[in-house]
């Protein structure tokens, strides 16, 4: 009876685990596409990005009254002193992350952005180094290498190559490193009470709007305001639709981050940084058959060694993990590298308040 119960269990663990890496391929992979095919019919990537951060905004303001009312338990409010000085370095990055990423979609490939993307753990893991929240080791090293050599195998003599909207998604990979390590140092502080992904995503959403409405009145502005999908509207259906399409992607991006926590709560960060993986194969494989990318041999080959040094770097973190006796404080970043949040989770926060770390992906809002 004891062993039948032991399998019932099991059983049931991987359905959940299956279930919960399924429902993140959904939000992740579906914004993902999301985002190129919107911004085929509507050039206005930071406006959307912008309405993207406001529904955030507004469902994360909507579960932290639902969980204050059942737990009754008030949440944690930031003083405008911390919120400005330690908040807004990350939330600006955080911004410039989101935003840059989505515009690059207006100049290249699914496939181009998923792999450039992907680099950047380069840049984390190099911000890591300088801020001293990782020590320089020979495996570090190899990583960086493998991934740098991966980046450059899979753009070299690219027919769909665009070096204007690679730029911009490696400089949001560039700004991701400066992101996610300020993040780490944000996270740290314990004081601010800042674990809970709502409320992070609560705190963030509002200051990297502000951060990211200059490059988007310089930039979008004036064409927007003439624009007669919005402003200059003269078909209300046609503005229902657009209001809507944008809507939903302030739905997938709230989704992403809300299903990324469900994984790692009930999983763990490995489970999740193996899973970004594997996301990165389908979303290729994908973006090739539906939308018609071309990947030759040697992208191929790139892009499995950019993969290599990710998947180098997520076993020597569980080894590292392993060897310490189970999760740390934080010390170094998770491997996922399209994480839009990075957030750590108290367990059992309502008895003893013992941490538990953990990665909430990006990657992609």
């Amino acid at each position: 009876m004891g062993r039948w119960a032991l399998d019932v269990a099991f059983v049931w663990k991987a359905v959940l685990t299956l279930g919960l890496v399924l429902l993140y391929y959904c939000f992740s992979i579906g914004i993902t596409f999301y985002n190129k095919w919107l911004t085929k019919s509507f050039h206005f990537p930071l406006f959307m990005t912008m309405l993207h951060l406001a529904v955030i905004f507004l469902f994360s303001a909507l579960s932290r009254a639902l969980v204050q009312c059942s737990s009754h338990r008030a949440r944690v409010v930031l003083s405008w002193t911390d919120y400005l000085r330690r908040v807004a370095p990350t939330a600006l990055a955080t911004a410039l992350d989101v935003g840059l990423s989505n515009w690059s979609f207006l100049y290249i490939t699914v496939s181009l952005y998923t792999m450039t993307k992907s680099s950047a753990v380069l840049f984390i893991l190099i911000f890591s180094l300088i801020f001293k929240l990782e020590e320089l080791r020979a495996a570090l090293v190899l990583v960086v290498l493998l991934i740098a050599g991966g980046l450059f195998m899979f753009t070299y003599k690219s027919t769909q190559f665009n070096m204007e909207g690679f730029a911009l998604v490696l400089g949001a990979s560039f700004i991701g490193g400066i992101r996610w390590t300020l993040t780490q140092m944000l996270l740290q502080k314990a004081e601010l009470g800042l674990q809970n992904p709502i409320d992070t995503m609560f705190h963030l959403q509002p200051l990297m709007f502000l951060g990211l409405f200059p490059l988007f009145a310089v930039f979008e502005g004036l064409h927007l305001s003439t624009s007669e999908k919005i402003f200059r509207f003269q078909d209300t259906g046609l503005l229902l639709r657009v209001l809507g399409s944008l809507f939903l992607g302030g739905i997938l991006a709230f989704g992403l981050g809300f299903s990324e926590f469900l994984l790692v709560s009930r999983t763990s960060s490995l489970t999740l940084s193996i899973a970004g993986i594997f996301k990165e194969v389908c979303t290729l494989l994908l973006a090739a058959h539906l939308l018609g990318d071309q990947i030759s041999l040697l992208n191929w080959l790139g892009f499995a060694l950019c993969l290599s040094g990710i998947s180098l770097h997520v076993a020597l973190k569980a080894l590292h993990s392993r060897g310490d006796g189970g999760p740390k404080p934080l010390k170094g970043l998770g491997s996922s590298p399209d994480l839009e949040l990075l957030l750590r989770s108290s367990q059992q926060e309502e008895d003893d308040n013992e941490e538990e770390e953990y990665f909430v992906a990006q990657g992609q809002l």
